[in-house]
This record gives C-alpha cells, structure tokens and sequence, in this order.
C-alpha cells in the first residue's frame, strides 16, 4: 500500500502529463479552493481493459468526495493525515479519506472514461507545490499498471508519471 506522503511531489519539476496515459484535470488548482480532480483513463493495460481504478489522496487534499460510477462500485479508505488542517467555516480536520477504488466495471481498451472525486487545496500548502496522486489501475486478466513515478527533474519524463496538481497561490479567505 502506499502512502500518501510518497506520492506528493513538493515542486513541480516539468510536465509530464503531456506522455501520461492516466491524466488528472484541471492540472492547476489554487491553494485553499475547492478541487474537481477528473482522472481520465485513456487506455487499458496492455490491451486488456480497465476493471478496477484505485486513487491515493496526497496529504493536503482535504475532506475527499469520490464520485460514484453506474456500473462501478465505489470504495473509500480513511485515516489520519499528517497535520491538522483548516477547513469550512472555522472547522479543522485531522483525518478523512486517503484513498479511493472504483472497481466491478469494464472499460474497453478501445474506450476512453474519466473518474471523479471532489476535494480541498488545503490552505496550509505552498502555491508551487504539486498533489501527486498515485493511480493504479487494476485490469482484465490479472494486469495492473502503476501510475507512481516521479520526474527527479525538468528533463526526466517517467514512463508511468504520478498524475499531479500545481498549486497556484489562492484567494484571500471570505468570512461570512
């Protein structure tokens, strides 16, 4: 199992979505806003199709929603984070989801399909930093592909690249 603190990325180092085959949308986000992360799935495992999707939040997205799938069953896993966080309204959150399954499904290699969770750009991250969320996607006939690498650089471009989020600076807080 991975954690969450290894997939997360402190500075943007290129971009390597441009070769990904499993890309996150919008792949900028302010710091301290809400966050529509799509994970689009553009292919199967070596021609095998796609039947299961698993998503590792890293540490700073806060109070995770997945999005379930007609056809696909949804499963959360929850524990701590590694600090406190500031939420909603004065609210201060310590723990939630860390990890996201869609599984049950089939989607053909032939076809394209995105998969949704909604979240929070905790106001406590850096504008720079980026969320790298670790995808393994689970498919037909027992193969799985691991979306977990890292660039150590501008000019390394892994061959299976974590999905990430750049953060850019936020907006001042309202308080109502």
């Amino acid at each position: 199992m991975l954690k969450p603190a290894l997939v997360l990325a402190a500075v943007a180092l290129g971009s390597a979505t441009a070769a990904a085959h499993i890309v996150v949308d919008p792949a900028e986000a302010p710091v301290g806003s809400s966050v529509r992360a799509t994970f689009r799935v553009t292919h199967g495992c070596d021609g095998a199709a796609t039947t299961g999707l698993r998503v590792v939040v890293p540490e700073g997205f806060i109070g995770v929603k997945p999005m379930p799938k007609p056809g696909w069953s949804l499963k959360t896993e929850t524990g701590k984070y590694q600090g406190s966080y500031a939420y909603y309204h004065g609210k201060t959150l310590s723990e939630g989801v860390t990890a996201v399954a869609w599984s049950g499904g089939e989607l053909p290699d032939a076809y394209v399909d995105e998969f949704t969770l909604f979240g929070f750009a905790a106001r406590e991250l850096k504008p720079g930093e980026v969320l790298r969320f670790a995808v393994i996607q689970d498919c037909a006939g027992g193969k799985t592909t691991q979306w977990t690498e890292i660039a150590k650089s501008a000019d390394d471009h892994p061959e299976r690249p974590a999905p990430g989020v750049t953060l850019t600076p936020g907006a001042e807080p309202h308080h109502h």
